[in-house]
C-alpha cells in the first residue's frame, strides 16, 4: 500500500465526498506590461544564481540561441550552485524552436548494469535509511547533463560548442564568493562530503565545518574538466579520463561502493520524448512526460479544478487553497501508482490526462469538505500496477531562456539531494539519483513501476513547462526546483497567471502548499498560516513547514518579455 509523503530530510516532514455540478468559467485575461513592475526584455535568462544568469546572457549577447544560453547557464551552475545541479547530474529540457516545433529531451541519469531491484534493502529485507542509501557509490546514476546540452546544441545551437564553456571556466578558475545559501547547504551535505577528500577540500574548512559565506571558492579541477569537454565534445565526458575517474570514484567510494563500468558511462544516450500537452481554460500547456511525473501532474492538478471558478474565488480565499490541495492529493496518488520509465513499464499517459478522466477525478473534489481517501484512479489503458513510496528530495535547479528569435528553453537540472552522493570527481558533484527509485521493489507482493532496473531512469517530479495562448503563442515559460513539491509549485504559479491575472513575479511569490495522502504542508510564515482555522474546518490537516521552493519563469508582456525568480531563492533575471 502507498504510504504518502516520504520524510524529506533536511527540509520538512509530513506524514504521508460530496460533489455538485459546476459550470465552466472563462479565464482572467493575461496581465499587461503596465500591471507588472518587472523590466521588459527582448531576450533573457532566469536562473537560480545571478552568476549563472549572467553566463546565459553572455551567450545571448553573442547571438546565441536559447539552447546556447541554457547550456552556459547549466555549466555555470555546476560551479556556483554545486549543491543542486551540474554536469554530474541529469536534466530534462522542454524547447520551443524558432520554427514553432516543440521538443522535449530526456537527459535523466541511468542505472548501471550492476543495479538490482533490491539494492537499497538491508539484510533484514527492510528499506535502508535514506541518508545511508543516498551517500556514496550505490546512489550514483550515469550523468546525463553533458549529453543533453550536446543534443540541444546539435539541434538549436548557433555558437561554437567551446564558447558555451567560457563563463563557467572563468568562474571555476577565477573563483566566486560562497553565498549564505551555499554555506547553509554545505551544512546539509557535510556528512557526505566529509567522506570524500575532494569534496571536503572544496567545501569544508580545516576543522571539517562548512566554509563560511564570503569564502572564495576556486575550482581548478573543474576548469580543467570544462576545457577537456569544450575541446573534445561530449565524448570527452563519456569516454577517456573523465569517465574513468567517475567509475573509479563509484567503485572506490568509502560508503556503498558498487561497480559502475566504463561501458555503462559510454553507453549513455539522451532520448527524445513526446511532449505531454493539454488544455487549461483557453490555454495549451506542454511539459515533460515519463520518466518524469511533472508534465502529467501539472495538467492533472489544473484540469481537475477546471470546473471551479478559481478566478472568482481568488487567491486570498481559503476555499481556493483547499481545492488546490484536494486536486494535488488526487494527482500525487496517480503519480505514485502509474509513473515510471516508459521504456521499462507501460505508463498510461494519454489516459491520465484525458479530459473525461480528469473531469471525473475533479468531481471527487468538494469545496466544502476534504475527501477521505484520495486513491489512484484507473485511467484508460492502465495495466495492473501497485503504488509505492516517494523518495525524491530537494536538490535541483531550474532555468529558462528566451533568445528573441522564437527560441525558448525550460530546463530543470539536478543532482538530487544537496551535494548528491557526496562524491566529487574532477571538480564536480556526482548525483545520488538512484535513490529516486523505490527502495522496496514490491508492495504487497506486486512490482512497482519505479523499481530499480539496469539501464532504467528513475521517476522524477521535474516539470519544465511552456504555456501557449489560444493563438498558439508562447506566453509563459516556467519550472521549479524542490523535489516532490515541483509540480505543485508550477501548477500554482500557472494558476496565479491564468486564473488570478497576476504578473509572473507575483505568481511565483504566491504562498505554497503541498498535499499528499493524509496531510498537507503549508509554507511556514506565509499568508496560508492565517488560513489554518478555515482549512481545518474544511477537514484539511495543515502543518506549517519550511518548504523547498525555487521557481524561475518568463512571461510575454506588451513590448517583450518579463522574467522572474522566486523571491525565496537567490535567483536572478538577466536580459537585454
Amino acid at each position: 500500500m502507498f504510504k504518502p509523503f516520504h520524510t524529506l530530510p533536511l527540509f520538512f516532514a509530513i506524514a504521508a465526498c460530496a460533489t455538485a455540478p459546476r459550470p465552466a468559467f472563462a479565464p482572467v485575461a493575461a496581465p499587461t506590461a503596465a500591471q507588472s513592475a518587472a523590466p521588459t526584455f527582448q531576450a533573457l535568462v532566469s536562473a537560480a544564481h545571478p552568476l549563472a544568469s549572467a553566463a546565459g546572457l553572455e551567450m545571448l549577447k553573442k547571438g546565441g540561441s536559447a539552447a546556447d544560453a541554457a547550456a552556459a547557464t547549466m555549466l555555470a551552475l555546476t560551479v556556483v550552485e554545486p549543491q543542486s545541479s551540474g554536469i554530474g547530474g541529469g536534466g530534462l529540457l522542454v524547447y520551443q524552436g524558432p520554427n514553432g516545433a516543440l521538443a522535449t529531451i530526456d537527459g535523466r541519469e541511468t542505472a548501471p548494469a550492476v543495479a538490482r531491484p533490491g539494492q537499497f534493502l538491508g539484510p533484514d529485507g527492510k528499506a535502508m535509511p535514506f541518508e545511508r542509501a543516498a551517500t556514496g557509490g550505490r546512489a550514483v546514476g550515469v550523468p546525463g547533463n553533458i549529453a543533453l546540452i550536446a543534443e540541444a546544441h546539435r539541434r538549436w545551437g548557433r555558437l561554437p560548442w567551446a564558447d558555451l564553456f567560457g563563463p563557467a571556466i572563468r568562474l571555476a578558475e577565477g573563483g566566486y564568493d560562497a553565498s549564505p545559501r551555499l554555506s547553509l547547504y554545505i551544512g546539509y551535505g557535510a556528512p557526505a562530503l566529509a567522506q570524500d577528500p575532494a569534496g571536503a577540500a572544496l567545501y569544508l574548512d580545516a576543522s571539517g565545518k562548512p566554509i563560511a559565506a564570503g569564502t572564495r571558492v576556486v575550482n581548478p579541477a573543474l576548469a580543467a574538466t570544462f576545457r577537456a569537454i569544450a575541446a573534445g565534445g561530449s565524448q570527452a565526458f563519456y569516454t577517456g579520463k573523465i569517465a574513468a575517474d567517475i567509475a573509479r570514484s563509484v567503485v572506490g567510494a568509502q560508503t556503498n561502493p558498487t561497480a559502475m563500468t566504463l561501458a555503462d558511462i559510454a553507453a549513455y544516450q539522451v532520448k527524445a520524448r513526446a511532449p505531454v500537452c493539454g488544455s487549461y481554460r483557453s490555454y495549451r500547456i506542454c511539459g515533460m512526460g515519463p520518466p518524469s511525473s511533472g508534465g502529467v501532474m501539472v495538467l492533472q492538478v489544473l484540469k481537475q479544478l477546471e470546473g471551479f471558478d478559481m478566478g472568482k474565488l481568488g487567491k486570498d480565499n481559503p476555499v481556493s487553497w483547499h481545492l488546490i490541495a484536494e486536486s494535488q492529493r488526487l494527482a500525487y496518488a496517480d503519480r505514485a501508482k502509474w509513473i515510471g520509465d516508459e521504456d521499462f513499464v507501460k505508463v498510461p499517459v494519454a489516459g491520465l490526462i484525458d479530459p473525461a478522466y480528469t473531469a471525473a477525478r475533479g468531481r471527487l473534489i468538494s469545496a466544502t469538505a476534504r475527501m477521505a481517501d484520495p486513491v489512484a484512479g484507473t485511467p484508460r489503458g492502465a495495466p495492473p500496477r501497485t503504488a509505492a513510496n516517494d523518495n525524491e528530495v530537494p536538490g535541483t535547479s531550474h532555468f529558462v531562456a528566451a533568445d528573441g528569435r522564437g527560441g525558448f528553453a525550460s530546463y530543470t537540472s539536478t543532482v538530487e539531494r544537496p551535494f548528491g552522493s557526496g562524491l566529487v570527481v574532477d571538480g564536480f558533484v556526482l548525483n545520488n539519483e538512484m535513490t529516486d527509485f523505490n527502495f522496496d521493489p514490491a508492495d504487497e507482493g506486486a512490482l512497482t513501476a519505479n523499481r530499480v532496473q539496469p539501464g532504467k531512469r528513475p521517476r522524477s517530479s521535474m516539470a519544465p513547462t511552456i504555456v501557449y495562448d489560444s493563438k498558439g503563442k508562447v506566453v509563459l515559460v516556467i519550472g521549479a526546483a524542490g523535489g516532490s513539491t515541483i509540480p505543485a509549485q508550477v501548477a500554482k504559479a500557472i494558476m496565479g497567471v491564468i486564473d488570478w491575472g497576476l504578473p509572473v513575479k507575483e505568481a511565483l511569490a504566491l504562498p505554497q502548499l503541498v498535499a499528499m495522502g493524509d496531510r498537507m504542508a503549508i509554507e511556514k510564515g506565509s499568508a496560508l498560516e492565517a488560513m489554518i482555522p478555515a482549512l481545518t474546518a474544511l477537514g484539511d490537516k495543515p502543518v506549517p513547514a519550511q518548504l523547498p521552493l525555487k521557481l524561475n519563469a518568463l512571461q510575454r508582456v506588451a513590448g517583450g518579455w518579463a522574467g522572474a525568480a522566486d523571491p525565496r531563492s537567490e535567483g536572478a533575471v538577466a536580459g537585454y
